[in-house]
């Protein structure tokens, strides 16, 4: 009976609980087997439905993104029920299309991160291969671009979003090497939240938001914290109006894919999985028994 009232995560920007929609909120400072997440979450209501938003950086910006704890946020939020996520979070363009302050709907990732043994729950005794192909819910991710149209906003529904360590931006031959392999936005975050996600069996979406065009665009200035933060300011308002439309159109129900996206993943006999990690991982393994 717990799958059938699924609450919504929203990991982005600390703006973005301040929705109006949202009224009376509530903290919750959750402690996870991962250490802390990256803030308290807040807890309220949009639609009708339970919202629970998590600063990514932290409230004041300030956790960097190689030290960001992902498995911490996603485990807190699948600790709350949380069965979707949407993500809210900053890209440079890598495509002349592709302006600020456009918003781009990922459906494809490209890993150039070096934190692998942080980006899975699993190991310590039990093994689990997710398919990943699809790295984003195709359902989430249609709803956001219907969402997008709706409130005005110059949307790009699918494009293959590469993910880079930072905090430094990126080298101009680097940027021109990722416009050659046909990426579409680069950024320093969304990738890890994705895998993380769909071994927690939680349907992922995200909304990029386009602040400037890296640095491959030789007419334009390079990117710069300043450049990125003054466009921040006006996306945040483009991502609540979304956020505000998509949260009560989202399902009920948690029986998407992504859902049951452990049934063909976990390759450990349950009898050999060590009890200690069992229990570290009961939030996300509780329905095998």
């Amino acid at each position: 009976m717990k799958d059938k009232v699924a609450a919504i995560g929203v990991i982005g920007g600390s703006g973005l609980y301040q929705m109006e929609q949202l009224g009376e909120t509530t903290e919750h400072k959750i402690d996870t087997p991962f250490g802390p997440p990256s803030d308290a979450l807040i807890g309220g209501q949009i639609g009708g439905r339970q919202v629970y938003f998590l600063p990514r950086h932290g409230r004041g910006h300030r956790i960097l993104p190689h030290e960001l704890n992902h498995r911490a946020n996603i485990y807190a939020l699948r600790s709350l029920n949380v069965r979707w996520i949407i993500c809210v979070t900053a890209v440079g363009s890598l495509q002349e299309k592709y302006a600020p302050r456009d918003v781009l709907l990922p459906s494809q990732f490209y890993d150039r991160t070096s934190q692998r043994a942080e980006h899975t729950f699993f190991g310590n005794g039990i093994a689990a291969h997710i398919a990943f192909a699809e790295p984003i819910s195709t359902g989430l991710r249609n709803l956001l671009a219907e969402s997008a149209r709706s409130v005005g906003v110059r949307v790009h529904n699918g494009g293959t979003y590469v993910n880079m360590d930072g905090p430094a931006f990126s080298t101009r031959a680097e940027s021109e090497l990722n416009r050659r392999h046909g990426f579409d936005v680069i950024g320093m975050t969304n990738l890890p939240e994705a895998k993380l996600a769909r071994e927690a069996e939680i349907a992922l979406g995200t909304i990029a938001m386009i602040t400037d065009y890296d640095c491959w665009k030789i007419e334009e200035e390079p990117v710069t914290a300043e450049a990125v933060f003054g466009h921040l300011v006006a996306n945040a308002e483009t991502a609540k109006k979304i956020l505000a439309d998509v949260i009560p159109r989202v399902p009920t129900e948690p029986n998407w894919p992504e859902h049951r996206a452990l049934d063909s993943a976990l390759v450990t006999d349950r009898k050999l999985w060590p009890s200690e990690t069992a229990a570290k991982l009961e939030v996300i393994l509780s329905r095998f028994g």
